[in-house]
């Protein structure tokens, strides 16, 4: 029953931190990148269900990254496992972006924006997890 309660818990920061950067991505896009770079124009965001839609899949993502983070540093303490893990969840995300826009046929420079900031929000998460470990919020698995 501990173990599923650290799973929670790191699952729940994973979730929230995700969904901070999502937040903090789409306010950037927004009101930077989409009003200073013509080219970038198209991550303009308005709210609507397509927003709706893209921010709970984004912190459903962020809850299973942090069930699966905690798993990897109970696993291995090599550092390259824990980037590599990272890396893996940004890139699944990113790569769907940048597929998108390969068979729309539109530019693909709003796309390789969006393919970035997945891997910058799964290590934003990474971070939080991190530090919610070394602050005892969240145990690593026991080894068993």
């Amino acid at each position: 029953m501990a173990e599923r309660l650290e799973s929670l818990k790191a699952a729940i920061i994973g979730g929230l931190s995700v969904c901070f950067a999502f937040t903090l991505s789409i306010l950037l896009n927004t009101f930077v990148l989409a009003k200073y770079f013509q080219t970038l124009a198209f991550l303009q965001s308005d709210v609507d269900l397509h927003l709706w839609v893209s921010g709970a899949v984004a912190t459903f993502t962020g809850l299973l990254f942090g069930v699966t983070y905690r798993y990897i540093i109970r696993s291995d303490k090599n550092p390259q496992l824990k980037a590599g893990g990272v890396l893996a969840f940004g890139l699944v995300r990113g790569l769907t972006q940048i597929e998108l826009a390969w068979n729309s046929h539109t530019i693909i420079w709003p796309f390789l924006v969006l393919a970035g900031e997945s891997v910058l929000w799964f290590t934003l998460a990474a971070l939080a997890l991190n530090v919610a470990i070394q602050l005892r919020w969240v145990k690593p698995f026991s080894s068993v």
